[in-house]
Parts: structure tokens; C-alpha cells; sequence
């Protein structure tokens, strides 16, 4: 069974909340609310999200002030945070949101179409970094002297499980290709773009350590790509 992605709505009204849940309910992910800046850090203390989707103008801690003490933590300093906002104070308003570290900054109201479509990019960037650590998972255990014959079945012969292995990482390729393809086109959000190709290029390395373990390539330097 797939796990589903967690999306951290922050908003302090309810009927915002509310709104937000409808729009996203169709992506068929969980969903959870925080009513504040401080609701919101201490959901992330113990929970991995895919995206942030956060008010600008809330009472006491603000979405630019819960932005600056995530992007500060090392757990959630890469998870995208897309800004919601009812005024527009020009362009001053906008830079300072980016500055902020959002990957996106969006008026209210807005098109729940677009929402949806940007938010969905981000979860399933999401999903492929997790398949991709489980990949690199396998592949330590294997390295650390077949300890990955546990995960998948005792009887497994080491070139068994590295077709396996190859197999799986194979299948996560092809996903994030097609998705790199999805996101080919000049109106594509820049940061999807980044995180996307880089991605790609975790993708490579854990390609490049599963080859040099094949027989007579020498696994003894073989090394995986950070996961960072």
C-alpha cells in the first residue's frame, strides 16, 4: 500500500481551512490544518510534509516569521512552502515572501484549478524522493555485506537481489522522467523545475553505485549519492 503525502495547511480562519480542504481533497493525500505559526512548527517537529501551504497575514506570528524559523530547521528547510495572501502590496510584498523562502506566492482569491496542479507537483516530487531513499536503504544494507536479503527474502543469491534492486530503482527513473517531461514547458514553476532535476541527479548517482556492484566491476569502491 502507498503511503500518501502529508500537506500542512496554516491559515487562522476556518473558512480558509475549509476551502483549502476542498480544493485538495481530489489529490486524495492528508491533509492537516494549523490554525496558527506556532501550530504549524510543532506539526512539523514530529511529521514530514510534502508541501506548506501558508498564510501571510495571521495574528501573533506572521507566514513571513513561520517561514524564517522553518527554513532555520535543518528537518524542514527544504520543504516547499507556497504563500497564500489577500493583499498585494506590489512587488516590495511579493520579493519579500521569496526572500522568505516560498517557492511560490499566490493572491487570494485563486484559480483552485492552478492550486491544485502547483501543490500536486510538489507531492509527487515528494513521493519519488521517498521511493528513492528506500532504493538507497537497500542498497547500504547490501553494501554493508548482503544485510539486504532481509528486506527482500532470505533466499535471495546476491545477483537475485540486485535485479531486483535494479528493477525497482528502474521503475522510479521512469516515474521522474515522465514527470521532468510534464514539467518541460516555459510556465513550469522554476523551483519544480530545480527540485525536480535534482532529483535526477540523486537518481544518477544511486544508478552509478547499483552498477558497480555488479560482478566484475569492482564493488569495493562503490559508494551512494548523499540523500540530502
Amino acid at each position: 500500500m502507498v503511503q500518501k503525502a502529508k500537506i500542512l495547511l496554516v491559515d487562522d480562519r476556518p473558512e480558509n481551512l475549509l476551502a483549502l480542504e476542498a480544493i485538495l481533497s481530489a489529490l486524495d493525500q492528508t491533509l492537516v490544518r494549523a490554525s496558527s505559526g506556532e501550530e504549524a512548527l510543532k506539526a512539523l517537529l514530529t511529521d514530514d510534509f510534502a508541501v506548506i501551504l501558508l498564510d501571510v497575514q495571521m495574528p501573533g506570528m506572521d507566514g513571513f516569521e513561520t517561514a524564517a524559523h522553518i527554513k532555520r530547521r535543518e528537518r524542514t528547510r527544504d520543504i516547499p512552502i507556497i504563500f497564500l495572501t489577500a493583499i498585494n502590496h506590489g512587488p516590495h510584498h511579493t520579493f519579500r515572501g521569496y526572500a522568505a523562502g516560498a517557492v511560490d506566492y499566490i493572491s487570494k482569491p485563486f484559480d483552485p484549478w492552478v492550486l491544485r496542479a502547483k501543490v500536486s507537483v510538489f507531492v509527487e516530487l515528494y513521493m519519488k524522493n521517498c521511493q528513492l531513499r528506500e532504493q538507497a536503504a537497500l542498497l547500504r544494507l547490501q553494501l554493508e555485506g548482503g544485510g539486504g536479503k532481509a528486506l527482500l527474502g532470505d533466499t535471495k543469491e546476491p545477483a537475485g537481489l540486485l535485479a531486483e534492486l535494479s528493477a525497482r530503482l528502474a521503475a522510479v527513473e521512469e516515474q521522474a522522467e515522465a514527470l521532468s517531461k510534464q514539467l518541460d514547458d516555459d510556465s513550469a514553476d522554476a523551483a519544480a523545475v530545480a527540485t525536480a532535476a535534482h532529483l535526477e541527479r540523486k537518481l544518477t548517482g544511486l544508478r552509478r553505485a547499483l552498477d558497480a556492484l555488479e560482478p566484475g566491476t569492482g564493488n569495493g569502491a562503490a559508494s551512494l549519492p548523499s540523500q540530502n
